[in-house]
């Protein structure tokens, strides 16, 4: 078993097609569907069941998943350790993030470090803060930016970047726009709007609700910051934010302070225990922000 045949199968893994898979590694799609052959030969078992349209991996190919993914991380590492001590950053970093976290601008530190490191070669990648921390753990992401909202996994720690109450943002049409502060039970009769499940900002807010026995049930789901002030705009409905949410559209929407002690807005660096070089010069790059 080669590495490169496990990076071809994370390749195929992840873009669920050869055609696509070929074309991220450069290679040919009969290049790559020999190497996955020789690959499920020395194994003993398919890896993937092939359609015309997408492959879906196997009981077999769903084992070694996880497992390439560490080896091919760990190799990558190699590599970066070498290179560092000649004093050259090079290799993939991968980053992930949530969309509008505030406190770091993250495509402005990103664009610092590669002026300061062109031998690195950067992937960005969003999702929420649970997958984030979930992707840190097994080792498919080298650095992400989050919102802290569940515990901290095995081999990941966090750096705090900054803290923030939260706010019920809402159209200057509702009723609760002319209110100076409000409480969650306030909003009992509200129709809200709010992120999926897995983001940050719900879960938190979903959490804090739950703690005081009240409901919060979402009646408009989304999965982009934009689409979310424009049904707040509309006044379909009002949502649970952070506080910085309020400086996006202050004169088309209101934010009313929300009094819940209990519920904070921590924005964090997260990184494994052993970060690869790449991360750590990142990390260090944004501590000195």
């Amino acid at each position: 078993m080669e590495l490169r045949q496990l990076e071809h199968f994370l390749a195929v893994a992840q873009e669920r097609h050869f055609t696509r898979a070929a074309d991220a590694l450069r290679i040919s799609q009969s290049g790559l569907s020999a190497s996955i052959r020789a690959l499920e030969t020395e194994l003993g078992a398919s890896l993937f069941t092939r359609s015309t349209r997408r492959v879906e991996l196997t009981q077999a190919g769903t084992a070694l998943l996880t497992e390439s993914i560490r080896t091919v991380a760990s190799a990558s590492a190699a590599r970066d350790a070498v290179a560092a001590i000649r004093d050259v950053l090079s290799g993939t970093l991968t980053v992930g993030t949530e969309q509008c976290l505030g406190a770091i601008d993250l495509p402005e530190q990103l664009a610092r470090f590669r002026q300061r490191h062109p031998g690195v070669r950067i992937t960005l990648g969003f999702a929420g803060s649970t997958q984030l921390l979930d992707a840190l753990a097994t080792g498919r992401q080298d650095l992400a930016v989050l919102a802290v909202c569940s515990p901290t996994p095995q081999g990941v720690r966090l750096e705090t970047v900054s803290t923030e109450p939260f706010v019920v943002l809402c159209s200057p049409r509702c009723a609760l726009a002319a209110e100076k502060s409000t409480t969650l039970a306030d909003l009992a009769a509200e129709t809200f709007v709010g992120f999926q499940a897995d983001w940050a900002a719900r879960v938190l807010v979903d959490r804090a609700f739950a703690a005081e026995g009240l409901a919060h049930t979402v009646e408009l789901e989304v999965n982009d910051v934009g689409t979310l002030l424009d049904l707040i705009e509309h006044d379909l409905g009002v949502a649970v934010v952070p506080a910085h949410f309020a400086h996006k559209r202050p004169e088309q929407l209101a934010a009313i302070p929300l009094r819940a002690p209990n519920l904070q807005w921590t924005v964090a660096i997260a990184i494994p225990e052993q970060p690869s070089p790449a991360a750590r010069a990142l990390l260090g790059q944004l501590e000195t922000a």
